[in-house]
């Protein structure tokens, strides 16, 4: 009787303790998770900043003589496919579809932006436009911003992923649903890195 008392207890004190490593591991994940939501946050506000500068820009870049209007229509329209793009954007950390479409929109818009720069080389007037000039600042400090709330953000995302991946945690992970949440591709970094260029500082 004793011994079954004894075996009792040492049962009841590993359950005891395997239950507070769950709880332990439940709650780190918790916190991961909320860390990863808030770094999309940032992000999200990065890329609706540049959405809002896109119509000035546009409005700016439209009054220079005999502009190119196509380039500025490729504009236009990519900011209206990144705007349908960001339609319950809350889900896209944990939806992998989501976040390819979402990048694809933001890629589309970063090539247009970029094309955009390019072709105005080719107006000295808008280069001098202080408006102009100041969206250029405007657009040149937001796409910082942007790269450096996409890092903090995969950065997030790899810890988070990392946990829900290893064991034991994952075996919490799997009893309370937590999944691996997606994150930027590395075609998508490069293409982040490389647009829009905005110096019109110097002749290139």
């Amino acid at each position: 009787m004793i011994k079954w008392l004894g075996c009792l207890g040492v049962l009841g004190l590993a359950v005891l303790i395997l239950g507070g490593v769950a709880l332990g591991t439940y709650n780190n994940l918790v916190s991961l998770g909320q860390g990863v939501d808030a770094q999309w946050a940032q992000v999200e506000n990065q890329y609706q900043r540049r959405s809002d500068l896109v119509p000035n820009l546009v409005k700016t870049v439209e009054g220079a003589a005999n502009f190119e209007k196509s380039t500025l229509e490729q504009v236009v329209k990519a900011r209206a496919s990144a705007g349908q793009a960001q339609v319950n954007l809350g889900n896209v950390p944990n939806d992998p579809a989501a976040m390819a479409r979402f990048q694809q929109a933001q890629d589309a818009l970063s090539g247009a932006l970029q094309r955009l720069m390019v072709v105005v080389e080719r107006y000295p007037e808008l280069k001098a436009n202080a408006n102009f000039r100041d969206l250029q600042a405007q657009l040149e400090g937001t796409e910082n911003r942007i790269a450096v709330a996409r890092n903090r953000y995969i950065k997030a995302v790899q810890e988070y992923n990392v946990t829900v991946r290893s064991f034991p945690s994952n075996l919490t992970a799997m009893v309370f649903g937590f999944k691996t949440k997606p994150s930027f591709t590395v075609d998508n970094e490069r293409a982040i890195s490389t647009a829009p260029k905005v110096d019109f500082g110097q002749k290139k």
